[in-house]
Formats: C-alpha cells, structure tokens, sequence
C-alpha cells in the first residue's frame, strides 16, 4: 500500500493490503498476517478490513505492545493513505448543516459523511481513502474545496444513520412548528400562558429528538442538559465534569416543542409558562441502566428555559473512598455521623458534591434498625431505605414545618436538606436535643464560617455548643484522564504554584506530578470524573469555649488547625501529589488557606 494516496489506483480496501501493510510496518508478524488471510473466507465480503483485523484483538509486535482496536487502526491507515485522522465526536458537528451538502442515499452509496462545512471548504470523512470518484462529482456542485478525512468506519456508519434521521426530524418538526406560535419575546410568553394552545410536543419527530439528545447526554457522561431559548435559536449545552459545552443550535419552534414533550414527561404544566416548575423523570439508558432526570423550568425573555440535572442510582452505592475520602477524612467523618445524636454540618457552594456526601453516608446510616427521614427541596434522589418529604412552599410545608411533622414520626436520623433561617436552625437543634442525628448543609466557604454563620442567624451560643458535633467543607476538583494522564517532573513556575497552594503549611513537593493531555475517552480534555476536597471540623472541649456570642471566626480555625483539621487547599494539594488532579484545578475551586 503506497503512502502518497494520489498515486494508488481507484479501488476499495482489501484485506490484504491492510495486512500486508501493517507487516510492512512491524505491527503485526508476517505468519499471522498470512495465516489471517488464509481465514477471509470467513468475514462477509461487506466487513470493513479494519473492523475485521479490529476483532482479532491483536497487540502491536514492538513495545509497549497496544492493542490494534479500531481506533488505533484506523489512525495508521489515515497516516499510511497520507489523509488527516478525526474522530467524529457528535457534540461538534452542526448536523443540520453537514446533512445538506449531499443526500442521504448519496452518502449511504459511497460510505461517507460530510462533518464540517466552511465558506471555503467541506471536510468529508471516509473510511476508504483510496475511492474517489465522488469527490471529482461533488466538487462543481458544492462549489467548495474539498477535504477528506480518515475516520473509524463503525462511526461512519452510525452517524450517517443518526445525523440524517435527526436532521429530518428536526426539518420537519420545524414545519410543523412554524404552522403554530412560537414564543419570541416576553409579551407573547405572557399572552401564550393565557391561552390553550399547545405544540404538537408527541409528535414522532420531537420523541426522536428528545431520545437522541437523552442518549448523548448520558453517553458523554453530562451531569446537566440546558435548552436555553434565543431570540433566533434555541441553545442546548451539556455540562460535563463541571464545565458547560455548547453542543447544538435547534429552531426555536423545534425547541419549544422539545420543551413540551419533556415536561409532558415529567407530569408538570405544559401551558403555564410564566412560572418556575419542577419534575422528575425516570428513564433507562441503551445498556438498560436506570436513570432519574430532575427537571426545573425558568421562564425567560424569549421563552422557557429547561435544566434537566442527569442523577446516576450509582452515586448511593460509592465507598468513601471513591468520593476522594482519605483514611483521616473518613475516620473523623465516621466519628461524626456514628454519634447517637447531634448537628452534623456539610458547607459549601452549590455543586460542591454536598447531597451526594450525605446521600452515601445515610445510605450507610439506614439500617433495618434505624428510622431515616429526609426534608428535602427537592427530592434529589429517590432511596427506598429512606423516608423523604418534599418541601411544598406553597401550602406552607417549609423545612422547619417539616422537621417539627418529622419529630412525631419517631426519627433516629433526620436529614435537613438546608439551613436557611432562624427557625430551620432552631428546628434542627431541638431535634438534635431530644435525642437525634440531624444532617443538614448550609451555605458558607470553609468550615469554622459554618459556626458564625449560625449565630449571625440568631442561634444561641449554648445551642450550638450542646448540639454541633463537627462541620465538613468540601469542592469538588476534576480529576485526570486515567487513560492518558502524563507524570514528570514539576517546572520552576509549578514550584512557585505548590508553595503558594500549601503556604503557610508545611508540605513535602512531590518528585512528580501529572498533567492532562487528551484522548478519545476523556473526549480531548485530559479530564475524566471529578473527586472531592474536604475540610473536617470535629468540635472538641477547646473550641466549644471559643464559641459564645462575640465568637473570633480566626481563633476557632487557628484551634481546629491545630486539632487536626486539614485546609481545603492542602485536601487538594494531597490529591495533586498522588496524581488525581492539578494545581491549576485546585486553585481555581478551592479558597485560599487561612492562618490568622
């Protein structure tokens, strides 16, 4: 197989002329390519040659010996065929535009796929580079440049299905759409939620599109969905391990269609639209796994927009360990929520891992012999081992009206979803008096701001001192792709970022870190997942008499540092040396460390 493409003849790839070339290159031996060939007769003759040597399993002859998949092969082909490599990654491709450079039957016929359409050129991806009468046909009729790519002829086949059958849908949802009123500006959103009309949101071609946007989510592993309205073009981003994507722009009257189909699904008002709502919805994914979709719709100038938070059933089965505990994290955590009774504290912002912390740590809690409540707002995850009530506002069901309704139910373990006010806290500390184990979260940066921020409430000192057991501050940090991640040694610049992370604490520099780099399974990213940092405050005799109505916020944590507790910063600085996660990710999340 000769390297320059435009000197090979016109033909389709054998399977032996790929074997032949990855002897030639030392891939793979001469006699298990020849006896590979002697075996052809058992592949169907429409079998890619790639996706054939793909199923050998194959590792390569020289070191470090990896495994000839798909990918791999498909990338020697495109530097042998001198073509450019891509991996078609769906969340990048505009397929309402690429769907229109030729037909669908067009594409089907030659197998390729057309993945970026610019004013000078259109790139195609193929997984045939030595076939290209269809290149000198499409040329005069686009009027563009053309380029081919080598992409992985299994993905050829699966987006051509998929990006034609969404680009219909939505072609024809939006037909559909423009025969009715679409929402554009404020004015008509008021005027629309006073009548009865309705999009067609059961239309099959909005179910389609529905179901696929569900599909990438889960696949691209998107812990939220955003369809946003425009004033010309509905937005929908994924935000994944933290970090939002743009990832489409549908037709406004396909999105407010869309919208419809999914509250539809999640049992709320599909004709109010002037008001905040919220739902649930309950879906498997392709491989059959359960999933629980929480909805939220806020209407906007040009529309309603809809978040649909992705809840993994996996999250409430994790060990301590998977969430970033280390073994100190987790035995003065565990000293915590084992006492029989007492306010047990989880600080942070919103997103910082705080639900999840104290979902696997009552799913551990809730034994046969134990009684587990819940006020919530809302209902995040449903837990069968738990009993959980939703806060209801508006018939005046609030998180201190539940906890008094809790306190007759006969509790060992209440769980208080937030402290907000005074009379939440007072509820939470009479619950923790008469004998229970009360978990709850508030809002504030480190842990010892927890105990100012409850007496600025209007909490009694002798209160808190009786009650408060211990306070975690946690943030959540990205962490490395396992599959690519790189280590070596630090760079003067990162010695300066170590010393400003761990400033004023001593700690050892690590002799490597690792940094990101990107691949096909962290998507380019060089991230995969995101693990906790954690600041644990365990109340003691010395800091329940630092606590009284004047309460010095520096002298609890100059005294709670000297107890043990670790700041968030140096939580992250623990996780860089162990290769997990970066500088930049723990400076960029965590506060500075205090040491007054």
């Amino acid at each position: 197989m000769n390297k320059a493409s435009e000197e090979v003849r016109e033909h389709r790839l054998t399977l032996s002329e790929v074997i032949d070339g990855l002897v030639a290159d030392g891939l793979i031996p001469k006699g298990v390519g020849e006896d590979f060939k002697k075996e052809r007769r058992y592949y169907k003759g429409d079998t890619h040659p790639l996706i054939a040597i793909a199923d050998q399993k194959w590792k390569t002859m020289g070191e470090p010996h990896r495994a000839l998949t798909l990918e791999f092969l498909t990338e020697w082909l495109a530097r042998r065929s001198g073509l450019d490599y891509l991996h078609i990654d769906p969340l990048k491709i505009n397929f309402s535009i690429v769907t229109d450079v030729m037909s669908s039957a067009y594409a089907t016929r030659f197998k390729i796929l057309p993945v970026e359409v610019n004013t000078r050129e259109v790139t195609i991806a193929t997984a045939e580079p030595y076939r290209r009468e269809w290149e000198a046909e499409l040329t005069p009729i686009l009027r563009k440049e053309i380029r081919r790519v080598v992409a992985n002829p299994l993905d050829i086949d699966r987006y051509l299905v998929e990006f034609y059958n969404l680009a219909r849908s939505v072609k024809k949802a939006e037909q559909q759409g423009e025969m009715r009123s679409g929402v554009s500006n404020f004015e008509q959103l008021v005027e629309l939620g006073k009548t009865n009309r309705q999009f067609d949101a059961n239309d099959q071609h909005i179910v389609s599109i529905v179901d696929w946007l569900w599909q990438y989510a889960f696949e691209q592993r998107a812990s939220d969905i955003h369809i946003e309205p425009r004033r010309e073009l509905g937005i929908v981003r994924f935000r994944i391990d933290g970090v939002l994507h743009q990832v489409y722009q549908i037709p406004m009257s396909v999105l407010a269609a869309m919208t419809s189909r999914i509250k539809i699904l999640g049992r709320m008002d599909v004709v109010e639209k002037r008001r905040p709502q919220d739902g649930r919805i309950k879906t498997r994914t392709a491989d059959g796994q359960e999933i629980e979709l929480r909805l939220s719709t806020l209407p906007t100038a040009f529309g309603e927009k809809l978040v649909m938070r992705i809840f993994d059933p996996e999250v409430l089965v994790r060990d301590f360990a998977d969430l970033g505990f280390t073994d100190d994290d987790k035995a003065r955590w565990t000293q915590m929520t084992e006492q029989p009774n007492g306010i047990v504290l989880v600080t942070g912002p919103t997103g910082s891992g705080k639900t999840t912390t104290l979902y696997s740590t009552l799913k551990q809690l809730a034994t046969p012999e134990v009684n587990v409540c819940t006020i919530e707002d809302p209902i995040e995850m449903i837990e069968a081992s738990f009993n959980q009530v939703q806060v209801q506002a508006n018939i005046d069901m609030t998180f201190a009206a539940g906890v008094r309704a809790l306190m007759r139910q006969d509790p060992d373990i209440v769980m208080v979803g937030e402290v907000r006010d005074l009379e939440t806290a007072d509820m939470a500390v009479q619950a923790a008096l008469t004998g229970h184990l009360v978990l709850s979260t508030l809002h504030t940066n480190d842990a010892p701001s927890a105990v100012t921020r409850l007496l600025d409430l209007g909490t009694p000192a002798y209160l808190l001192n009786a009650t408060l057991l211990g306070v975690m501050a946690q943030r959540l940090v990205r962490t490395l792709c396992p599959h690519c991640k790189k280590a070596g040694p630090m760079t003067h610049e990162e010695e300066e970022v170590w010393q400003a992370l761990v400033s004023p604490w001593k700690a050892a520099k690590p002799q490597q870190i690792c940094r990101p780099v990107g691949c096909l399974d962290c998507r380019m990213t060089g991230y995969m997942g995101r693990v906790g940092l954690y600041e644990i405050m365990l109340m003691s005799p010395e800091l329940r008499k630092l606590i009284n109505p004047t309460t010095e916020i520096a002298k609890v944590r100059e005294q709670a540092y000297r107890e043990g507790m670790k700041p968030l910063r140096i939580s992250g600085a623990m996780k860089v040396a162990a290769g997990l996660t970066t500088l930049q990710e723990v400076l960029q999340v965590a506060p500075p460390a205090q040491n007054e």
